[in-house]
């Protein structure tokens, strides 16, 4: 395992902390050669996320014939994504996209709870917390942005920060305000459900965040967040009645948003994802079972909601 960074010294770091299978370097991209994947982890647009997004290093990887794994979660940075397709396919390999806790967790969980249903007619999905430096940026981004919903099989415009709904989340989390926003869970969901009629994406925000979203961010982020949580509702029929399921997990935003790309990554290099080409995991999954199995093995669980509290 080779790991790297824009500061080498956080990769030397990084490379200690995994013992004696990793070892820190300089990118380049001979570093592919011989590589079965490669997760990608840094904003694709500059040091803090902003400017166009750059996809060298995903292009260099996919002509090189190496898996991707990349735990992006803004809107441009997805879409810019999902057009590598013909890319990944041709180069017979998985593109994952949004591999963190959501997009990514989330997928997994609703690929999951759509396997009991005859029909998935609504996706909705909550999530709170944030983890590193960069992730509380893209939240605040996110939030000042323009929400892109699936209604009713076309894609509608909402204003970011509008939409107030108390979700509840797993404990010790519990109920928290959330709010629209630039966020790409729908365009990775949609796809990989056909038929489904809505779709959209939240995320918990006090009124604070959303009064300042419109500005740059006035106080440096915490190095990682706190306890976060992700929330997904499937809709639909079973059985001919119509029907609902909740499913949520709690974690350290960036522990779990690790775990599901290090697990995504191992998936992708041994040839378990169900096709080549660009897509979440909801999509490129055939057997979310087993995913969250392991997750779990490694500290990841998921909760059921039951309709009451514990």
């Amino acid at each position: 395992m080779v790991v790297t960074d824009r500061e080498p010294g956080h990769a030397g770091f990084v490379a200690r902390s995994l013992g004696s299978r990793a070892e820190p370097a300089t990118w380049d991209t001979s570093l592919l050669d011989g590589a079965d994947a490669l997760v990608h982890a840094a904003p694709l647009g500059g040091p803090l996320g902003a400017g166009p997004a750059r996809f060298d290093v995903m292009e260099a990887a996919l002509e090189a014939g190496v898996a991707v794994v990349s735990v992006a979660d803004g809107m441009s940075e997805v879409e810019g994504l999902l057009r590598l397709d013909h890319a990944a396919r041709a180069a017979g390999v998985p593109l994952v996209v949004g591999a963190g806790l959501a997009p990514g967790l989330s997928d997994v969980l609703a690929r999951h709870a759509a396997e009991s249903f005859d029909e998935v007619e609504e996706i909705h999905v909550a999530k709170a917390g944030t983890g590193g430096p960069a992730c509380a940026r893209q939240h605040h981004r996110a939030l000042g942005a323009e929400a892109v919903d699936w209604r009713d099989g076309q894609w509608v415009q909402r204003a970011g920060g509008s939409g107030r709904e108390l979700c509840w989340f797993p404990d010790p989390v519990g109920g928290r305000d959330c709010y629209r926003a630039g966020l790409p869970d729908a365009l990775l969901l949609v796809p990989a459900f056909a038929g489904v009629q809505r779709v959209t994406a939240r995320v918990a925000a006090t009124r604070r965040d959303r009064l300042t979203s419109v500005l740059p961010m006035l106080r440096q982020p915490h190095p990682e967040g706190e306890v976060g949580a992700v929330r997904v509702e499937v809709r639909g029929h079973r059985g001919g009645a119509r029907t609902i399921t909740v499913l949520g997990a709690i974690d350290r935003p960036a522990i779990a948003a690790g775990a599901v790309a290090a697990l995504s990554a191992l998936w992708a290099a041994t040839g378990r994802m169900s096709r080549t080409g660009a897509g979440g995991l909801a999509e490129l999954l055939d057997a979310p079972g087993p995913f969250l199995a392991e997750l779990a093995r490694r500290g990841v669980k998921t909760a059921v909601f039951d309709g009451g509290r514990r």
